[in-house]
């Protein structure tokens, strides 16, 4: 059945509607409800409460059920002040409507000054009309002048006995400690997302409309603790769905990154896949979702995975079975010091992206940099390695060498295009050694970034092949990337040309000479160092 329509005059928002009446209906605060209600069973009632939390969470409700609680004489009129208010009683209908003349809301942020105090107080001294006691609600209390939270002490430190303050704010840290003294003080705290979910999916029922688990989660994660926010967005869902609530139709409405989406982009930053991450982005933004929402998600999902490291039961309690499913598996993977790196690099990122000139720009910067970063060796991995690979000092009068750094996988880091080659060598890959001195002209080269130019014979998939192996080899990212800038001459040509320097050096000797002048024809082929010849990685 659809749900009722918001232009029937009769119609009211759900926020409204399903506001608690009572202590026991209201969510989440059973510190609150255990509280007052032994103080009403005792008879030891606050002089003045001071309700303190986030928005939407429940503050001014509660204010309106103590009014009630304070104010209610039950179905035949006789009764006394009660922890449940009867809700049928002239005081509890008039309190409900906003519309009794002894129970008084103020909006502080509009009354700040010093003659709007003195004009409540001097009312506040004549008892209520009607009901029992006056019962002052001020909201957002802490935007009140210092005069004025002057006079109100004085109203504080000697109260009648016929009035009750109800103070309510989402800044606790601006009320004076004179003022916080003289309170009942009761902290609101967030409802949690499983039980919101829970919460809304009765709400849901109730107005006879459809609602999945993952579109109520996902309301329940958009309201962030807020009960009131969680209801806008209800509201509004079942509207936009004619009574049917699906996991797109919140997502299209909230502009949230679709949430598988979100798990395979993770996963490609975390395994260093840039190409693939950036093509993710690209497909989010294409949909309609803001660069730094994808960030915020990203960041989100790092402290989930982090706390199903620490504590897994907890963290995966309330998540849909999709959620928990992939969480585990990515969870397994990762381990704590990536996550929180990663944490900081999502931070630092999205604080960049809400000041850059193009945020779609700074959140694939942000990518690039979590996806090199996200297999390097953490600090201790690295200091674990050196040390297992650092070589026994050299004798006396032997040449020193710096100790190799490994990565993950055990294996040198090179630290030179030279030493690239070296290693392909040694892992016996002839032909991509072959293209690397023969069809490769380096631009530029930094541990894990090479830049080069490709020769005409060098196949198109030589850079990303290089760039798998050198990660394999050496458990860290590579990125090798093809440039249009001349670059350097091939190493092939360059030892080429060494070699040829060297041997007309060589000619040049006078011993040399003398033997080349007496021999016509011969030439020499090579230059030896003992058996060790100098043209490098040539033949001679």
């Amino acid at each position: 059945m659809a749900p009722p329509d918001q232009d029937n005059p009769q119609y009211r928002v759900l926020a409204r509607k399903y506001r608690p009446q009572t202590l026991g209906e209201l969510r989440g605060q059973d510190v609150l409800v255990r509280t007052l209600t032994h103080a009403v069973e005792t008879g030891r009632i606050a002089q003045a409460f001071l309700l303190t939390g986030i928005r939407g969470v429940g503050k001014t409700t509660t204010a309106r059920v103590l009014a009630r609680m304070l104010n209610c004489v039950g179905e035949n009129g006789t009764g006394g002040v009660t922890a449940e208010p009867c809700g049928v009683c002239e005081h509890c209908v008039a309190i409900a409507a906003d519309r009794h003349i002894d129970v008084l809301e103020v909006d502080a942020a509009s009354h700040t000054g010093i003659d709007n105090m003195r004009s409540l107080l001097d009312a506040a001294r004549y008892r209520p009309s009607l009901g029992r006691y006056k019962v002052y609600v001020m909201d957002e209390v802490h935007m009140l002048s210092g005069p004025a939270f002057n006079a109100l002490l004085k109203t504080l430190e000697e109260p009648p006995e016929h009035l009750k303050f109800v103070f309510a704010t989402t800044e606790l840290r601006k009320i004076p400690a004179t003022i916080l003294s003289r309170c009942q003080r009761f902290d609101l705290r967030r409802i949690d997302a499983g039980e919101l979910a829970r919460y809304f999916g009765d709400i849901a029922s109730r107005e006879q409309a459809s609602a999945t688990d993952e579109a109520l989660a996902l309301i329940a994660r958009a309201a962030d603790g807020s009960v009131r926010d969680g209801f806008s967005i209800l509201d509004q869902a079942i509207a936009q769905g004619r009574g049917t609530v699906t996991e797109d139709d919140v997502r299209a409405m909230l502009g949230l990154a679709d949430r598988g989406r979100t798990f395979a982009l993770y996963r490609h930053v975390m395994a260093g896949r840039i190409a693939d991450a950036l093509e993710g982005l690209a497909e989010q933004y294409a949909s309609g979702v803001d660069p730094v929402v994808v960030l915020e998600d990203l960041l989100e999902l790092t402290h989930w995975l982090t706390r199903c490291k620490v504590t897994p039961d907890a963290a995966r309690q309330a998540a849909p079975e999709f959620e928990r499913t992939q969480g585990a598996e990515m969870a397994e993977t990762l381990g704590v010091p990536h996550l929180t790196r990663a944490w900081q690099i999502l931070l630092k990122g999205i604080g960049e992206a809400r000041v850059a000139p193009d945020s779609l720009q700074a959140v694939e910067m942000t990518l690039v940099r979590l996806a090199f970063s996200a297999t390097l060796p953490t600090p201790e991995q690295a200091l674990k390695a050196l040390q297992e690979s650092t070589p026994p000092a050299p004798a006396k009068g032997s040449e020193s060498r710096a100790p190799a750094v490994t990565g993950d996988a055990g294996s040198e880091v090179p630290q030179s295009f030279e030493a690239v080659l070296d290693l392909v060598e040694r892992r016996r890959e002839a032909i991509l050694h072959s293209h690397l001195r023969h069809s490769v002209h380096l631009v530029s080269f930094a541990v894990g970034n090479i830049e080069i130019r490709l020769g005409k014979d060098a196949p198109r998939e030589l850079p990303s092949n290089l760039a798998r192996l050198l990660g394999a080899w050496t458990g860290m990212a590579w990125q090798v990337t093809p440039s249009t800038r001349d670059g350097a001459p091939t190493i092939a040509l360059s030892e080429e040309q060494e070699k040829k320097a060297l041997l007309e050096e060589t000619a040049r000797e006078p011993d040399l000479s003398r033997i080349l002048e007496a021999f016509p024809g011969a030439e020499i082929v090579d230059v030896r160092d003992g058996d060790k010849p100098h043209a490098r990685n040539g033949n001679p």
